[in-house]
């Protein structure tokens, strides 16, 4: 029987199948990398995406929350460089233009007293989402720190610090609030803290109920047992692993806060003229509900406003919340 000797080494063509010249994929599932391995060839495991870019991918995926991030970033262009190209008086009243229809002066009309919709509209909005953005942080910011302190310490300190937490959440907030504004001169900066000032409340809990889970955990304890303070586990452990929550519920902070900014303006209670909020227009608006004339550039406007706002908060937070939701990006 004719035996057939192997080439020498070196004198197969290129590209013959041998291992050498066998182009292995980049990932092990694909067309490459499955016939590298049923060859029996060691594939290199495909390289996992990061945190970061897995959690964009799912807030990209959520149209919803894409839209009114855009709807956030055109109420914020409206609101602030808006006034630098449309130029109105929103100081002086004009009667001559009391309660005309929109024109091309005056694109959403005037009000009562003469002021340009569309000019009071963005600093409206300024005021809005100012005291809005503002309120959210001072509650977010006071909240976590309260809870993350409660839960870290336990025991006795974390029962009486929660027992306060329960008798504020105990009162009514719009009730109280509405004291607020009747006591205090209502300007932003006193919005500010009387919206904050409960606001906070729902935070601590929230944060508190992370710090009770986290504090468990080993890397925390181990803190601990190498001489660190309560002061350094809490900031430099317990915080940044509760980041995902505390982003999360600052985006509803902010909804709820212009909210109750817009139901204080509506009761009278906002902040006061020259000075205007959405809130107060709509409130400016509905004395002319019952005329014969219809005057929606005074209702509709401001109404819009706040509902496309909060709406558009809403949906970034729940976004947000399944971006930094790892059992929703391990998919």
């Amino acid at each position: 029987m004719a035996m057939t000797t192997p080439p020498p080494a070196g004198s197969l063509p290129a590209g013959s199948g041998t291992a050498p010249d066998l182009a292995i994929g980049s990932t092990a599932g694909g067309p490459a990398g499955t016939g590298a391995a049923q060859a029996g060839l060691r594939v290199a495991p495909a390289r996992p995406r990061g945190l970061l870019r897995r959690g964009f991918e799912v807030f990209a995926e959520n149209k919803p929350a894409l839209a009114g991030l855009g709807v956030v970033a055109f109420m914020i262009l409206f609101c602030f460089a808006g006034p630098l190209v449309y130029q109105t008086d929103q100081v002086h009243t004009n009667l001559s233009d009391v309660l005309c229809t929109p024109s091309a002066r005056h694109l959403l009309g005037c009000d009562n007293v003469g002021y340009d919709v569309l000019g009071r509209l963005m600093i409206g909005g300024q005021t809005s989402l100012e005291v809005g953005v503002a309120a959210a942080f001072v509650s977010v910011l006071f909240g976590t720190l309260y809870g993350a302190v409660s839960g870290f310490l336990g025991g006795i300190a974390d029962a009486f610090m929660m027992r306060i937490v329960d008798a504020g959440l105990s009162l009514p907030p719009i009730v109280v609030t509405i004291i607020l504004s009747v006591i205090f001169h209502p300007s932003p900066l006193v919005m500010v803290l009387i919206i904050a000032v409960f606001y906070w409340l729902s935070v601590s809990r929230l944060i508190r109920g992370e710090t009770l889970a986290l504090r468990s955990r080993e890397y925390v304890q181990s803190v601990q047992v190498l001489g660190g303070g309560k002061r350094r586990a809490i900031v430099r452990h317990i915080l940044p692993n509760a980041i995902g929550t505390i982003i999360v519920q600052a985006t509803f902070a902010v909804a709820d806060s212009i909210l109750l900014l817009s139901a204080l303006g509506f009761l009278g209670l906002g902040v006061q003229p020259p000075a205007t909020d959405w809130g107060s227009m709509l409130s400016g608006g509905l004395n002319y509900l019952q005329s014969s004339q219809s005057y929606w550039w005074l209702i509709y406007p401001p109404g819009v406003a706040i509902i496309l706002v909060c709406i558009s908060f809403n949906f970034i937070g729940d976004a947000l919340r399944d971006a930094f939701e790892t059992r929703l990006q391990r998919r």
